[in-house]
């Protein structure tokens, strides 16, 4: 675990304690969460920030959450690994008096006292028809073959990001996705099954990853073979930085992403209040909106930090 917060003044009346447990510090996206909840909060100088890595094992965020429930924080902000075995524990935590913050995956039960959350079923649907009109572009009409790298299974965001790509592609019968794989959000991964599905198929058009990692394992995997130029490459996440999903459209590694936003500003704007305001009663569900990020606005997103 680790805590950050900003100095306590001599006038500070009292400390707040904040909990965040995080799935996987691992994922770029995950650490951007981290680093951007710990500036936000190190600005509030009686605040002290606490974040356990549960490093994508269900079991250890389960345990990380109980000891956070022992110790009584004023807030606890989960983004949880897994929908169903994070459900009880949240659920605990909440129904003994801890306000639960539920950041942008969800769980199977309202365990929580507000959900902040990006809309994964638009994102799907906007790649889905960015997919349609390239490939109606290129062809002439919607034809054409797609390999999906999914993320982890039965997680919220794979779950609509796929859904609502099938919305969209399942009205098209001559656009077909010829192969799935599994890649858990990792780029290494990714990178792997793509070169599996660079033997099998001799035709690609499309591949879509659930995340940038994974889109750029399977755009490293076929530039090995020379085949990148083939096809193109759809990521979601939208991460500012030199390696971030934005950087990647600039240098023509993907051909779109979708900025997926980090919900951490709302979830500290929202927490604060919980902690400062007695009053306040939070909506139950918070939703920030997605972005498409092509060639020809990425570098002016990339400007803005359109990713915070």
């Amino acid at each position: 675990m680790c805590s950050c917060g900003g100095k306590s003044g001599p006038t500070a009346s009292r400390r707040y304690s904040v909990a965040f447990s995080q799935c996987n510090n691992a994922e770029p996206y995950r650490a951007a969460q981290n680093a951007s909840i710990s500036r936000l909060f190190a600005r509030q100088a009686d605040v002290h920030l606490v974040i356990a890595d549960a490093q994508q094992d269900n079991s250890k965020q389960v345990d990380q959450i109980e000891t956070f429930i022992r110790q009584k924080p004023d807030l606890l902000i989960v983004a949880p690994n897994e929908r169903a075995p994070l459900t009880e524990v949240m659920g605990r935590a909440y129904h003994a008096g801890i306000p639960v913050i539920c950041l942008e995956r969800d769980i199977l039960e309202p365990n929580y006292t507000t959900y902040i959350r990006s809309d994964n079923r638009q994102i799907g649907r906007m790649a889905g028809q960015f997919i349609v009109d390239y490939l109606s572009k290129r062809y002439g009409h919607p034809r054409g073959k797609i390999i999906q790298i999914r993320g982890l299974l039965g997680v919220e965001g794979e779950i609509e990001r796929y859904g609502g790509a099938q919305e969209v592609l399942s009205k098209y019968p001559e656009i077909r996705t010829v192969q799935e794989a599994v890649a858990d959000w990792i780029q290494a991964k990714a990178k792997d099954r793509m070169i599996e599905a660079l033997r099998a198929q001799p035709q690609i058009d499309v591949v879509y990853a659930h995340n940038d990692p994974m889109a750029v394992g399977a755009y490293l995997a076929a530039k090995e073979v020379g085949r990148e130029k083939e096809m193109i490459f759809v990521g979601v996440d939208g991460l500012g930085g030199p390696s971030g999903g934005i950087q990647k459209v600039i240098d023509g590694v993907l051909a779109v992403t979708f900025v997926y936003p980090l919900c951490v500003d709302k979830a500290v704007e929202i927490g604060s209040r919980i902690l400062r305001e007695p009053g306040f009663k939070p909506e139950k569900v918070y939703t920030m909106s997605a972005t498409m990020v092509s060639p020809e606005n990425a570098r002016e997103l990339l400007k803005s930090g359109s990713s915070e």
